[in-house]
């Protein structure tokens, strides 16, 4: 089974274990339902496509990305747009890729159109329209684009089995030694399954925010979380702007959200998208924060986070405890 000719654009997918990256639906819908999913677990990984209509399986187990690259390259030779999702896996596979079919790699991309293809650079401050007029290959950015719509559900995908001549030359590939679960502290918020939010109601008058802050990111870590924070805690220089959340900040979509003194203003909850979970912390009831939580807390925020601290474990670097 070959990739068909009538195939102009098409998703490439690169799965672990049977678990899709981040942004792996926003591409399938992006390159309009085709999409190419190669790895480990690849059928397990087809089922939540819900933005495919055509579906082609690749499973390598072990493959490295210039493998991967010298067997993809032939089968997708004649699609005029490849797009990958910027995960981990795809950021690796694209330049490789797209050195061995000689065409332009288009990196850090938030919509894709015929004849053009739209980026974010400067921290998504600055948008760049860049026009194609050939072959090109595109990561996507994840959480850009909003939630794909699904594909017809009156009709099931169509899935086919990929099957492709290894590449023999493998000796200058990367070798997967061990894969290791990024640190919460570090990983990418648009990636974050967990997140600890904190706002400016967390830093009570006087205290040294940034210690309050760093007590946030240890909670958050001890619950296996990733600390972010709302624009007024970032532009005090509490926190630094690859965590703050919002419009102008990092999109995040995680199947939890802890906000604690934060009261929702809409720069900050359009940059939330739809978690599966929401608990606010806050001393108003009526804000906005709390009233699209699951679970909404009516206390002080400092104090809660500061309890919570203790129960974990956490050492406190504010000093809240000798001030009360």
């Amino acid at each position: 089974m070959t990739i068909p000719a009538d195939v102009r654009a098409m998703a490439v997918v690169v799965v672990r274990d049977g678990q899709l990256p981040a942004g792996a639906a926003e591409t399938a819908a992006e390159a309009g339902g085709a999409v190419l999913v190669v790895g480990s677990g690849t059928g397990k990984a087809a089922d939540g496509l819900d933005a495919a209509s055509r579906i082609w399986l690749l499973e390598e187990l072990c493959a490295g990305p210039a493998t991967l690259a010298g067997m993809l390259a032939s089968a997708l030779a004649d699609v005029d747009m490849i797009l990958l999702p910027a995960s981990p896996d795809g950021r690796d596979l694209a330049p490789r890729l797209a050195a061995i079919l000689g065409r332009p790699l288009l990196a850090g991309a938030v919509r894709c159109a015929p004849g053009e293809v739209e980026l974010a650079r400067l921290d998504d401050r600055l948008s760049v329209r860049v026009g194609v007029d050939g072959p090109v290959l595109v990561t996507l950015l994840p959480r850009r684009r909003g939630t794909p719509e699904p594909a017809d559900g009156s009709k099931s995908p169509q899935v086919n089995v990929l099957s492709l001549a290894p590449v023999r030359d493998t000796s200058r590939d990367a070798e997967s030694v061990e894969v290791l679960q990024p640190e919460p502290g570090v990983v990418d918020l648009a990636e974050a399954r967990r997140i600890v939010g904190g706002g400016a109601g967390l830093v009570p008058a006087g205290a040294d925010g940034a210690a309050v802050m760093r007590l946030l990111a240890g909670v958050g870590a001890a619950l296996g979380a990733s600390a972010g924070a709302t624009r007024v805690v970032t532009d005090a220089g509490w926190m630094g702007y690859d965590r703050q959340i919002g419009t102008t900040g990092v999109s995040v979509n995680p199947e939890l959200y802890i906000a604690f003194g934060i009261s929702g203003a809409a720069q900050h909850i359009g940059g939330l998208g739809a978690p599966d979970h929401v608990v606010s912390v806050n001393t108003d009831p009526s804000c906005p924060m709390t009233a699209m939580a699951d679970l909404g807390m009516v206390a002080d925020a400092p104090a809660v986070l500061t309890e919570l601290a203790k129960r974990l474990g956490v050492t406190d670097p504010s000093g809240a405890d000798d001030a009360e």
